[in-house]
């Protein structure tokens, strides 16, 4: 199963940057979507970002303009840039990975990461 680990979290103000990296490894011979996900305290895990199949961007409502997701070019990292960020921003976020390709690469499960911290206060 692909191993995910996050890395880049921490404490800002309002209005500050912070970037986030997604490291993936054991990739096996699917190909995979990437995705980045939050969840804050008391709530569900959510949607932020990711690269789709055909490489298109998808981004949440809440963070297009602010957030901006790039993988590099061999594709086994994934940041997520985070400017402008907000109060309600604030949550552990994860990486996710969902195989796709031949017909058995549905029955590969979906991997996340252990998360990264974001804290940010006004």
């Amino acid at each position: 199963q692909v191993h995910l680990v996050e890395s880049g979290g921490g404490s800002v103000q309002a209005g500050g940057s912070l970037r986030l990296s997604c490291v993936a490894s054991n990739f096996g011979a699917c190909e995979y979507e990437m995705y980045w996900y939050r969840q804050a305290p008391g709530k569900g895990r959510e949607f932020v970002a990711g690269i789709l199949s055909d490489g298109t961007l998808s981004y949440d409502a809440s963070v297009k303009g602010r957030f901006t997701i790039s993988p590099d070019n061999n594709k086994s990292t994934l940041s997520l840039q985070m400017n402008y960020l907000k109060p309600e921003d604030s949550a552990m976020y994860y990486c996710k990975t969902e195989a796709f390709g031949e017909s058995w690469c549905d029955e590969v499960p979906d991997a996340w990461g252990q998360g990264t911290l974001v804290t940010v206060s006004s």
